[in-house]
C-alpha cells in the first residue's frame, strides 16, 4: 500500500529557505573532478537519489573521494581522464538521466566493456540520438532490449570527429558529448539538428567545462567546436550554487499565499536556466526582489500568461500549478520534452490538474489550464515523478488541502522537501 501524505490548508506564507545544492551541477561537476587531474572540493554537493548514483558508478570504478558526515562536501581524487576498467561491468542507474547518458559517453571514449541499466522508466526513456552520435564518432555500442532504449552496453572507441546530433529530444545528450570531445583523440565538430532544446541546460555544461579548464565554441547552439586531445584541470574548490528548479516551488508559493519567501543560495548571477522561472512569475505579477545570493518573492495578483516555456522545462511544471491561482487562462507552450522525463509529465499533469477541478487542454507540446471555480479535494498520483510531488505540494494553499500519494519519491532531488516546504507554512 503506498503511503498518502496529507497537506491541510495553509492560511499564510512566510520565511527564508537556504535551497540545497543543483542537481544538474552536482552530477556535472561530480563527472569533471573524476575527469581531471588533481583532487577537487565540492562544497554543498546535492545528497540526494541522483547523486547517489553517480557516486556509486564512479567508485565501482576506482575513483577515489571521501564526503562529510552530512554528505554535501565531497574531496574527489581525479584519474587525469582515465576511465579504462579491465574487466566487464554493470551499472545500475536508476532513473538518473544527469548519470546514465554522461557515463554512456565517457565510457565509450575508451576499450571497456560497460553494461548500464535503469529502472523501468529509465528503460522507456529514448536515448538512440545519443548513441546515432556517439557511434558517428566511431565507439561500439549495443542495445541490450529495446532498440534506442537502456539497458545498454558500450565497448569504447569513439574518436571525436564530425557528428551530427538531433538535438530535439533532450539536451542531456549534448551535454554528454560536450564533456568526453575534449578528451577524444581528434578534434570533434557537432552540429545540431532540429531545433535545440532546454538551451541553459547546455550553458552549465559549457561554463563548468570551462571552471574545469576547458573552453569550448559554437554558432549560436547550431555547431560546436571542440579541439580534441585535451585534459581537464581541477579548479581546487567549488561551491555548487543552490537548486533552481527546487527554488521554484517556494517562490510560487509565496508569491501565491505570502508574505515574502526569501531564497538562499542562488541569484541574479546563476548559472542555471531555471532561475529566469522568477521572471515569469514576475510577469504574472508577483512582486521578485533579487541580489547576487538571494531571491525574494511577494505576494501580489496574478494573471495568466501565454508562454513558450522550453527553456525552462522543469520549472514550468510549477507555472502549471500556479495557474490554478492566477486570474484566466494560461498556457504552456512548446513542451513536448515534458513526455520524456521521470513520466510522461503533459499527461500526468493533465490527469492530476483536473481532479482539482482545473479545466485543462493537453496538446502534443503545450497544455492550457484554466482555474476550477471551487477546488477540490483530491489524491494526487506523482507517477514515481519528484517534481509532481513537490508541484502538487502547492494545493495546500488553496482551502481544501491536498492529498499526495507516495511522496517520498522527492528523494530523487530533494530529501527534505516536505520538511522544508513547512517551515514557511503558517496556520
Amino acid at each position: 500500500m503506498q503511503k498518502i501524505l496529507k497537506l491541510n490548508p495553509v492560511s499564510y506564507i512566510n520565511g527564508v529557505v537556504y535551497i540545497p545544492g543543483s542537481k544538474s551541477i552536482s552530477n556535472r561537476a561530480l563527472l569533471l573532478a573524476a575527469l581531471s587531474s588533481g583532487v577537487t572540493t565540492l562544497h554543498n554537493l546535492l545528497d540526494s537519489e541522483d547523486t547517489q548514483y553517480m557516486l556509486d558508478a564512479l567508485k565501482k570504478i576506482g575513483i577515489c573521494y571521501s564526503l562529510s558526515d552530512n554528505n554535501t562536501t565531497c574531496h574527489i581524487e581525479g584519474n587525469n581522464k582515465q576511465f579504462k576498467v579491465s574487466h566487464p561491468i554493470s551499472l545500475f542507474l536508476g532513473n538518473a538521466g544527469t548519470a546514465i547518458r554522461p557515463l554512456l559517453s565517457v565510457f565509450s571514449l575508451y576499450k571497456n566493456n560497460v553494461l548500464l541499466t535503469g529502472n523501468n522508466r529509465m528503460n522507456e526513456r529514448p536515448i538512440k540520438h545519443l548513441v546515432n552520435a556517439l557511434q558517428q564518432g566511431g565507439a561500439v555500442i549495443e542495445y541490450q532490449n529495446n532498440l534506442g532504449y537502456p539497458p545498454i552496453s558500450t565497448k569504447g572507441g569513439f574518436k571525436g570527429g564530425t557528428i551530427t546530433l538531433d538535438g530535439s529530444i533532450s539536451s542531456q545528450f549534448l551535454t554528454s558529448l560536450l564533456i568526453i570531445a575534449p578528451l577524444a583523440l581528434k578534434n570533434t565538430t557537432i552540429f545540431i539538428k532540429g531545433n535545440l532544446v532546454s538551451k541553459p541546460y547546455i550553458d552549465i555544461t559549457i561554463n563548468l567545462i570551462k571552471l574545469f579548464g576547458i573552453h569550448i565554441q559554437h554558432d549560436s547552439y547550431s555547431a560546436f567546436y571542440i579541439t580534441g586531445n585535451q585534459r581537464y584541470k581541477t579548479p581546487g574548490n567549488y561551491t555548487i550554487e543552490g537548486d533552481a528548479s527546487s527554488a521554484s516551488y517556494f517562490l510560487a508559493a509565496s508569491a501565491i499565499k505570502g508574505g515574502s519567501v526569501k531564497i538562499l543560495g542562488i541569484g541574479k548571477q546563476s548559472i542555471q536556466g531555471d532561475i529566469k522561472f522568477a521572471d515569469v512569475l514576475e510577469k504574472m505579477g508577483a512582486i521578485i526582489t533579487w541580489s547576487d545570493s538571494f531571491i525574494i518573492s511577494t505576494r501580489n495578483k496574478l494573471n495568466a500568461i501565454d508562454l513558450d516555456m522550453n527553456h525552462i522545462p522543469d520549472a514550468a511544471m510549477t507555472i502549471a500549478i500556479v495557474a490554478l491561482f492566477s486570474k484566466g487562462t494560461t498556457i504552456i507552450r512548446n513542451i513536448y520534452n515534458w513526455r520524456v522525463k521521470e513520466t510522461d509529465r503533459l499527461s500526468a499533469m493533465t490527469n492530476e490538474l483536473k481532479k482539482v477541478g482545473a479545466i485543462v487542454k493537453e496538446g502534443r507540446d503545450f497544455l492550457s489550464i484554466t482555474p476550477p471555480n471551487c477546488f477540490k479535494l483530491a489524491e494526487i498520483n506523482t507517477y514515481n515523478d519528484h517534481r509532481m510531488a513537490m508541484c502538487f505540494s502547492l494545493l495546500c494553499l488553496s482551502k481544501v488541502g491536498v492529498k499526495i500519494i507516495n511522496p517520498s519519491c522527492v528523494i530523487k532531488t530533494y530529501p527534505k522537501y516536505f520538511q522544508d516546504f513547512s517551515t514557511i507554512c503558517k496556520s
